[in-house]
């Protein structure tokens, strides 16, 4: 008989903001997630934030009193502290660009196999876009699809 898992995936992303509701607006009209719910929680409001892969985790926004972005540092410069898969990178980074959202230039790994660029949110929290060959396909939720833009 074999043990049972210790875990399946990673459930939630928390990020913090000091106004839920602009950056849950930010979030479905820059990266098109949906807002699921808002509410209180252990004393503070979040938000829950639904990406269109099926089986992706959850962003969750908790609104804090401190207007101070995550940060993480690799090598002494400044490192992304999230990485969203793009099908078309290019099409994402003329997107954000053409939506006023600064996004630096798109940088290619070894022969092609991957591409990524930063960008950062209305908090201030540096993100990462991303694709690679190795990126996971997967179904895409009902309430994402047939939709004319992002």
């Amino acid at each position: 008989m074999s043990k049972p898992l210790l875990h399946t995936r990673v459930g939630y992303v928390y990020l913090p903001t000091i106004d839920i509701e602009r950056t849950a607006r930010w979030y479905a009209q820059h990266l098109g997630l949906q807002v699921i719910d808002t509410f209180e929680d252990r004393g503070s409001r979040v938000a829950i934030l639904h990406s269109p892969h099926k089986h992706a985790i959850a962003i969750v926004l908790v609104e804090t009193g401190e207007d101070k972005p995550l940060s993480l540092s690799r090598n002494g410069s400044p490192f992304p502290v999230m990485s969203i898969q793009c099908p078309d990178l290019e099409y994402t980074h003329q997107y954000l660009r053409e939506h006023q959202v600064e996004v630096e230039a798109i940088h290619t790994l070894g022969a092609g196999e991957a591409k990524y660029f930063y960008f950062k949110d209305d908090q201030g929290h540096l993100l990462e876009a991303s694709w690679s060959q190795w990126d996971t396909v997967d179904e895409l939720k009902a309430s994402f699809l047939n939709k004319e833009e992002v």
